[in-house]
C-alpha cells in the first residue's frame, strides 16, 4: 500500500521484451495435497475430500497460450486479444493493449497495473466497496502494510511471511511450472516471493487496490531481476476473476479471507478458474476461541465490525462446500493455513 498516491502517468524506461519458456505441466485431481512440515507448534488436519486501441490480429498457437489467452475479459469471461510487445513481464503488458473479442470492451494498462475490473474505463460511475476493501485502497494503509502494519500478524499466531512462503511452497508442489495468481495481493509481499522462486512459469499479483498495486511496483521497479521476470501486476476483483475457466495452477490468498465482501463468491470463482488438481492455499485469521483471555475476545469483537472471522469448521464447510477437495489445514493460535484441490 502506497505512502502517497502514485502519478498514474509512470514511465517505465527499462523495457525488456522477454518470451516466456512454456513449462507443459499435468496436474492429477487424485493428488494429495502434501503436508510435509515439521513440528513446529502447529496443528494440522486433513479431509479427503496507457489505454491502446486493439485490432484483431494474427497470431500463432504459442503466443495465444503463453499470453493473450491467460487475461479473460471480466464481463464475458473470453480470452482477451493483446496488440503490444511480447512477453509476460511488467513493462510488456505496461506497453500492450488488451481489448475483448466478443463484447468489445478495452482494458488500461497506463496506470501500471493492468485493471481489468468490470468498471475499468468508466467515467462517471464509481463503485465503492464495504469498509474492509475500500480501506486498504488507502495510500496510507497501502504503505504501512509491509512497514508495520503485517508485523503485528505475529501476535496472532502468523509465522513471518518466510516462514509462510514455505509452508504455502510446500502445498504448490504439484502446481510446480504452471501459472500461479496471487489473489489480493497487497502490496505484493508473496508474489514477489513466488515470481523470484522460478517455480511457475508466470506470476499474478492481483488486487481490488490501486494504491497496493502501485506500492508493489515502486518495491520492483529497481530490481531488475523481478521487474523483468514473469510477472504481471493486475487490478481485478476477487469475485470476477479475469481469466478462462479451468486455467490456472494455483491460487495464493495471504491473510485475505475475512476481508472479502463474498468469501463464498470469491473461492467458487477460483474453483472456477483452477486448472483439475489444481491447488488453492489461503491464510486468514480464526475466531477467538471462547476461553481466550477477555483482552482477545474484546479485540476481536471490535474487529467483527469491519472483518468476517471464522472458524476451522467454518472454513472448512465453506471451502467444500464451493466444490473442492482434499481440504488441509494447520493451526497456530488464532493463524490458519489451508489448502484444498479443484476436482
Amino acid at each position: 500500500m502506497a505512502a502517497t498516491t502514485a502519478s498514474a502517468s509512470v514511465t517505465l524506461n527499462h523495457h525488456r521484451s522477454v518470451v516466456p519458456k512454456h513449462h507443459g505441466v499435468s496436474l492429477n485431481s487424485r493428488i494429495r495435497v502434501p503436508a510435509r512440515f515439521s513440528s513446529n507448534g502447529f496443528t494440522s488436519r486433513i479431509r479427503a475430500t496507457s489505454a491502446v486501441a486493439v485490432e484483431p490480429e494474427l497470431r500463432t498457437p504459442a503466443q495465444d497460450a503463453t499470453e493473450a489467452e491467460l487475461f479473460a475479459c471480466p464481463i464475458c469471461y473470453e480470452p482477451l486479444i493483446r496488440k503490444g510487445p511480447s512477453g509476460f513481464n511488467v513493462p510488456a503488458i505496461y506497453r500492450s493493449g488488451f481489448k475483448c473479442r466478443k463484447c468489445n470492451k478495452s482494458y488500461s494498462s497506463k496506470d501500471i497495473y493492468l485493471d481489468l475490473t468490470v468498471t475499468s474505463g468508466t467515467k462517471q460511475y464509481n463503485e465503492v466497496k464495504p469498509a474492509r476493501s475500500e480501506l486498504f485502497r488507502s495510500p496510507i494503509v497501502s504503505f504501512l502494510y509491509e512497514r508495520g502494519w503485517r508485523q503485528n500478524f505475529n501476535l496472532s499466531g502468523f509465522p513471518g511471511p518466510d516462514e509462510e512462503f514455505k509452508m504455502a511452497q510446500e502445498y504448490f508442489k504439484v502446481a510446480e511450472g504452471g501459472v500461479l495468481v496471487d489473489v489480493s495481493c497487497g502490496s505484493g509481499l508473496f508474489s514477489r516471493k513466488f515470481a523470484i522462486s522460478g517455480a511457475y512459469s508466470r506470476v499474478v499479483a492481483l488486487d481490488f487496490s490501486e494504491n497496493m498495486l502501485r506500492q508493489c511496483y515502486d518495491f520492483i521497479k529497481n530490481d531488475e531481476s523481478i521487474i523483468s521476470s514473469y510477472l504481471a501486476l493486475v487490478r481485478a476483483d476477487v469475485s470476477r476473476l479475469p481469466f478462462p475457466s479451468g486455467s490456472i495452477d494455483a491460487v495464493h490468498a495471504g491473510a485475505a479471507l475475512h476481508c472479502w465482501p463474498s468469501p463464498s463468491n470469491a473461492i467458487a470463482e477460483i474453483n472456477r478458474i483452477l486448472r483439475s488438481g489444481g491447488v488453492f492455499v489461503g491464510t486468514t485469521f480464526l475466531r477467538v476461541n471462547p476461553s481466550a483471555p477477555t483482552i482477545l475476545r474484546a479485540l476481536e469483537q471490535s474487529a467483527l465490525r469491519t472483518y468476517s472471522y471464522f472458524t476451522q469448521e467454518e472454513i472448512e464447510d465453506l471451502v467444500t462446500s464451493c466444490g473442492l477437495i482434499n481440504y488441509t489445514s494447520k493451526v497456530q493460535s488464532s493463524f490458519i493455513m489451508f489448502s484444498a484441490q479443484k476436482q
